[in-house]
């Protein structure tokens, strides 16, 4: 897999994932909601650390500088 995932991308998605595992857990809201958010968390910063995201790839998108660069 190669690197499409990088700079305001990675820390956007980051931040997108703790914001919503605060909200998952600690909002009081309703059980299907808290699931749709700890799931979009968890892919939000699973993508985050391994810096690869199969939507973008299929995009074309690619954030990752490295890659850029060669």
């Amino acid at each position: 897999m190669k690197c499409n995932v990088g700079g305001i991308d990675r820390t956007g998605r980051i931040v997108l994932g703790i914001a919503l595992l605060i909200v998952g857990l600690l909002a009081p809201i309703e059980m299907t909601w808290r699931v749709v958010a700890l799931v979009i968390a968890a892919i939000a910063l699973v993508t985050a650390a391994v810096r690869f995201c199969p939507a973008n790839a299929i995009l074309g998108i690619n954030s990752c500088e490295s890659e850029k660069k060669n």
